[in-house]
């Protein structure tokens, strides 16, 4: 009878190893610290600028779309009232008294900073000028935008992504319901009145509160921290401030929606939405601020004082 040589265990492990192009446990190369850091790093780097491009071109489209629908709720009287007091009262009501209680600081700062600027090259007649144009042109839209993202963003992402985990956006998809004209239109709306809101709300403390700390405290004179600062300002500044502010909102509402409706991973997928929405929205607004500025510089540029 004949004996057929069967492979040892031994060999069809290595079998299948060579077959895998993987080696056992035991003959495997060691890779060193060094060695693991730098292949995180390469397929880090790799991957990186692909979600990156995936993410802005996914905020870009929801984007336009909602601004879309936007549009043709409002001409059709479509427009969901109800939701978007609902969310206005609530954003407000969030993000007023810390966008106040952070104003009135800034507003004392930019003053004590400009103070003493202006008093080491003999003009301390100008303070006034230089802290209410910087409380109008920068302090305010980016303040608002800042709490808003903090405090609403984070509300609407944890809102939303809660909602996804729960498969309430897919059984309203399947209902044949557009989830963007439901839920991100509405929010768009609200943050966009709320950014307009705060943002008139702490150009008044900010700079009211920068007049008292002036005229109180630094033993400036009330006339002149008044009329220097009308001199400069110019209508103009007003209006970048709030098309500032109603960028910023809308790119708050965006990024807000746009991490909530793509939330993965259960409860701490939420928590991890919630965190990149903050940041994302900051990096985005910082970014936005900088451009807008150059570009009021550029068009409107300042022959002399």
């Amino acid at each position: 009878m004949a004996i057929i040589d069967q492979p040892s265990a031994t060999g069809s492990k290595d079998t299948v190893h060579r077959e895998r192009g993987t080696e056992p446990a035991d003959r495997a190369p060691k890779r060193s610290a060094v060695g693991e850091i730098t292949g995180w790093m390469r397929g880090y780097v790799r991957r990186h600028p692909v979600a990156s491009l995936e993410t802005v071109g996914g905020q870009c489209v929801l984007g336009l779309r909602a601004i879309q629908y936007l549009i043709i709720d409002i001409v059709r009287l479509r427009f969901p009232f109800v939701e978007f007091i609902r969310q206005s009262a609530f954003m407000a009501s969030a993000s007023a008294m810390p966008t106040v209680f952070v104003a009135v600081p800034i507003g004392m700062t930019l003053s004590i900073q400009f103070a003493l600027l202006a008093g080491q090259v003999g003009a301390t007649s100008m303070a006034g000028a230089a802290s209410g144009l910087a409380v109008i042109r920068q302090g305010a839209p980016m303040v608002a935008a800042l709490l808003m993202a903090s405090a609403a963003g984070s509300a609407i992402c944890a809102d939303l992504g809660s909602r996804k985990i729960r498969d309430e956006i897919d059984a309203m998809e399947v209902m044949g319901l557009s989830v963007i004209q439901r839920l991100v239109v509405p929010r768009l709306a609200a943050a966009i009145l709320v950014g307009v809101s705060l943002t008139g709300i702490v150009c008044f403390v900010g700079f009211f509160s920068g007049y008292l700390f002036n005229t109180f405290v630094q033993n400036g004179t009330p006339g002149t921290f008044v009329s220097t600062f009308a001199s400069f300002a110019t209508v103009g500044d007003f209006y970048l401030t709030m098309i500032k502010a109603v960028v910023f909102g809308a790119i708050v509402a965006i990024v807000a929606c746009h991490k909530g409706l793509n939330t993965r991973g259960g409860p701490a997928g939420v928590a991890n939405a919630v965190n990149a929405t903050v940041v994302a929205s900051i990096i985005l607004l910082m970014v936005v601020n900088v451009g807008f500025t150059q570009l009021y510089v550029l068009l409107f540029p300042r022959t002399g004082f």
